[in-house]
């Protein structure tokens, strides 16, 4: 129902920030060479590309194979975000190779192609992660900046708190001095109430030892169910788009192009005995002074830098590119967070799967949002979400280490839907519904990213291997145990009818699994395919700094570099490196600066 009323969204009359400058066409820019070249504008490259043209001596360019934000109807209004993708002109429209662990099925994988990239189209939970996440980072790579402490600096560059839509009293919901309100990207609790809110919250308080209140998921302790924030601000998106690059728009400094795909780093030079890249193709060439820096996500990343030969050598050649530098590690150890939707049938019409199927409540709620930016229109997915461990008792652990961060990191998460919460599996015409959505958060699968031809408009094969561990999929069987388990307790007495299709029926092991292996998907996480690791280590793709290893003025800054998936939806983490990131540019532009004053 969603798809077929969104003529009428698209086609409405809404007044819309306008953009400053920008260019829809690389061959309409003024300018060929730039002290840096930043490649892709989504969580990470609209934060570098903010930061670096803050200062007035750095010139930046800024490409995107996207096209613009504005205008876009559905990537402002929250709830909305469920109609954006997969298979949309905003998406990159990926698809998975058949995956074993999935019954061999091939799914889609939405990547945002718009600026502000996944951050314009995702569903806008915020987190920052558990602080064992990055001092984990922060252990492997040998570089201290990467550890919570240090990293909280930039989470207060990044968050601003704001009122909820409804501005309701927030206390009891969050802890107000583990947050930022002068930050770039507006973040808020849930502004419209649902039917689940107090029954998540009294079964926290019935079941406390198995599932515990956690009073604010932000601040590094993320274990237990606590209330979601999302990037929302007056019942709008806040995206890299419009919390970093809106106020950026109109520096001189700053070029932004759009509708341009770089396709290749054309190696320039030598820099002592490493090769030198300091070109890349987007229609026309483009030059930088300093760097190139990648941010195209943990797809497009590896897969520019395979097609510009920087790579496993024998893969390359295999597919008709000349090795530049020999770097097996490219598009390796990509990890993400599986999705296990489980759907259950209320006895409750106030879900919004009645305003989905129904055009005159449709209606009425985009009336509401036009009017005042409230109601179901102005919220997220999901009101409450936990992060959950299996316990220490837990069979896996006799024979498989804890691939968790640390004891006070998570092994999956449940996120509480108000409706037919299932990316992948359209809602029947009939019926009302809730969701605990399963994300497996510490897993050991590990896949890879690899470009199939030298043609750069070929999509890369993506095999994130879900599920081919014996971890993985027993962690998210006893996550349907635990889940059934929740809503045995008194305040689901007579709401919860039954489970949808399978999930009533399965009891035994060996049937949960089969209907996990049915049904599972992605949450779209995908990171680690350019990992950093420790400088000097025969193993990775960067450097704690980001540079890329064996060449010069390349840099990687996007989700990619991360070597574990975080205890996080990943826009949030994402935006911390990213802030990181730019710092270490500046740091090392004002060294270059002072070698020659």
């Amino acid at each position: 129902m969603i798809a077929s009323l969104l003529p009428w969204v698209f086609a409405s009359a809404f007044v819309l920030p306008s953009l400053g400058k920008l260019y829809h066409n690389p061959s309409k820019l003024v300018n060929t060479t730039y002290d840096y070249i930043i490649v892709g504008a989504g969580a990470a490259g609209a934060v570098v590309a903010a930061r670096l043209s803050e200062d007035p001596r750095i010139s930046v360019l800024l490409v995107e194979a996207g096209i613009s934000n504005e205008g876009i109807v559905p990537a402002t209004i929250p709830l909305l975000s469920l109609s954006l993708t997969p298979n949309t002109i905003l998406d990159w429209n990926f698809t998975t190779t058949p995956q074993p662990g999935l019954n061999n099925r091939a799914i889609s994988y939405p990547r945002g192609r718009v600026l502000g990239g996944s951050t314009s189209v995702n569903y806008m939970v915020y987190m920052r992660g558990s602080a064992e996440d990055f001092d984990r980072y922060a252990s492997v790579t040998g570089d201290s900046g990467w550890n919570w402490k240090n990293m909280q600096q930039y989470a207060k560059k990044n968050e601003k708190l704001v009122a909820p839509a409804d501005s309701h009293n927030m206390t009891g919901e969050y802890i107000p001095s583990l947050h930022s309100t002068s930050g770039a990207i507006s973040v808020s609790l849930s502004g419209n109430p649902t039917p689940l809110d107090s029954r998540v919250i009294a079964t926290t308080q019935e079941f406390s030892s198995e599932f515990p209140f956690n009073p604010d998921l932000v601040g590094g302790n993320i274990l237990g169910i606590g209330w979601a924030f999302a990037s929302i601000d007056n019942g709008t998106r806040s995206s890299s788009a419009t919390g970093y690059l809106s106020p950026a728009y109109g520096r001189p400094n700053l070029d932004i192009v759009i509708n341009a795909q770089a396709t290749k780093l054309e190696e320039t030079g030598n820099f002592g005995t490493i090769p030198s890249f300091r070109r890349v193709l987007v229609a026309e060439n483009a030059g930088a002074r300093h760097e190139i820096i990648l941010s195209s996500g943990a797809f497009g990343t590896p897969a520019l830098l395979q097609l510009s030969g920087i790579g496993d050598s024998t893969e390359l050649r295999a597919v008709g590119v000349a090795p530049v530098v020999h770097n097996p590690s490219v598009g390796k150890n990509m990890s993400d967070h599986a999705l296990l939707p489980n759907v259950w049938n209320v006895n409750n019409p106030d879900t919004y799967d009645s305003i989905f199927r129904n055009p005159d409540l449709f209606n009425a709620s985009m009336a509401q949002w036009i009017n005042n930016r409230t109601g179901a229109f102005a919220s997220n997915i999901a009101n409450q979400i936990g992060w959950m461990r299996l316990p220490e008792s837990a069979s896996i652990f006799r024979t498989v280490p804890d691939p968790a961060a640390g004891p006070n990191s998570s092994h999956f998460e449940m996120i509480f839907g108000n409706f037919w919460l299932n990316p992948t599996t359209p809602a029947p015409p009939a019926g009302n519904f809730m969701s605990i959505t399963i994300a497996l958060i510490s897993p050991t699968s590990r896949g890879s990213v690899q470009i199939s031809s030298s043609n750069p408009f070929i999509k890369p094969l993506v095999d994130p291997k879900f599920l081919s561990t014996n971890f993985d999929i027993f962690t998210l069987v006893e996550s349907v145990k635990i889940s059934k388990r929740f809503l045995t307790a008194k305040a689901w007495k007579g709401y919860v009818r039954s489970g949808v299709g399978e999930l009533e029926t399965v009891k035994t092991d060996a049937e949960i699994e089969a209907y996990v292996r049915k049904v599972t998907n992605t949450i779209w996480h995908p990171v680690g395919t350019a990992m950093m690791s420790a400088k000097g280590a025969s193993y990775g793709v960067v450097d704690p700094d980001l540079k890329v290893k064996g060449v010069d003025g390349l840099r990687v800054i996007d989700g990619s570099v991360l070597p574990f998936v975080p205890n996080a939806h990943t826009q949030g983490p994402i935006y911390l490196i990213a802030e990181r990131g730019a710092d270490l540019i500046k740091k090392d532009f004002q060294a270059a600066i002072c070698l020659t004053c």
